[in-house]
């Protein structure tokens, strides 16, 4: 954009922001539920991300990992979460081979349409971009914006949502858990904090992946209430749109096939969602790009936030300890 307006000579661009109601930077919390352990601990986040009034999205495995899949979804959207597919059976193999790929794509969707799921989260973040049209779904979380710690290399460059054919593009763009425990050997929340401000300073999407299995002692699961209370608080500062995948998958979609049209009183945005949509200019300050937006907005807590019903037993009994109900 600035490259255009230095060689067109403009000053301004006017264009639809990226976040709705002006939010600076959008936030979503995911949770992969990779093992039968994942499966029985999944409560506990449940019970964590309640007490600090979080949204988040959970993963399953529909084949071979574990039982009572049914029943683990029903419990999820239960208590006001939500539900995407992660992999088939997360062996590692989903993108070997195209005709392999081409049979579980079968069976993926099949268990998209029994569960009723629109998103999709690749095992291992494995992926093949090209390869995503034969999957039933509306987005996929498989790709992140780099890949220190992952098993396939490479990435989207990129912390803003971004469409693959019909397909909205969710991108990871922070560490995962067990790199940061397991490999990093940290066990704080600065490096989230560090990236979380880095991305908010380029108005992306922060997106998250904590699996269950790894935040079962104590030790990490309180690294991951520092975070979430790190999260609420943002929340409460009104900046950081906290929402779900399929929320922000919407709103994509929504402002992909908005439009901006120039009237008396100035720009204006139409189109399905846009009483939600604020004008924006990039301008060039001394050649620099300088965005402003109309911010003024409601309040988070009468709209645009995501939230989830407070759970009755404290944040502070549940980091310290978490026993599973019978």
């Amino acid at each position: 954009m600035k490259r255009i307006m230095g060689a067109l000579g403009l000053h301004e661009i006017p264009f639809i922001w990226f976040w709705p109601e002006g939010y600076n930077s959008a936030l979503m919390m995911t949770h992969d539920v990779e093992e039968a352990r994942g499966a029985e601990n999944s409560g506990m986040l449940m019970d964590l991300d309640m007490s600090f009034g979080i949204p988040a999205a959970f993963q399953v495995v529909p084949e071979g990992r574990y039982r009572g899949v049914a029943d683990l979804i029903d419990e999820i959207r239960g208590r006001g979460f939500e539900v995407n597919l992660h992999d088939l059976d997360h062996d590692g193999t989903l993108f070997e081979d195209a005709r392999r790929f081409q049979e579980r794509a079968t069976r993926i969707n099949r268990y998209a349409r029994q569960y009723q799921t629109k998103g999709f989260r690749a095992g291992s973040m494995n992926r093949n971009q090209s390869w995503l049209h034969l999957l039933e779904i509306e987005y996929d979380m498989s790709v992140p914006n780099v890949a220190h710690f992952e098993p396939q290399a490479g990435g989207c460059c990129t912390v803003m949502p971004y469409f693959v054919d019909d397909i909205v593009e969710l991108p990871l763009t922070t560490v995962q858990d067990y790199a940061l425990f397991y490999i990093l050997r940290e066990h704080s929340v600065d490096l989230w904090k560090r990236q979380i401000q880095m991305i908010s300073r380029r108005h992306g999407l922060i997106s998250f992946i904590i699996h269950p299995d790894y935040v079962v002692r104590k030790k990490e699961r309180q690294v991951y209430c520092k975070l979430l209370d790190y999260i609420a608080k943002m929340q409460n500062e009104g900046q950081t749109w906290i929402s779900l995948p399929n929320e922000i998958n919407t709103w994509c979609r929504q402002r992909s096939r908005m439009r901006m049209v120039h009237t008396q009183a100035g720009w204006e945005i139409q189109g399905e969602g846009s009483e939600r949509a604020r004008v924006a200019s990039a301008q060039l300050v001394d050649g620099e790009l300088i965005f402003r937006v109309d911010r003024e907005r409601p309040s988070p807590d009468s709209i645009g936030q995501t939230a989830v019903s407070a759970t009755s037993v404290s944040s502070d009994v549940i980091c310290e300890e978490w026993v599973k109900p019978r």
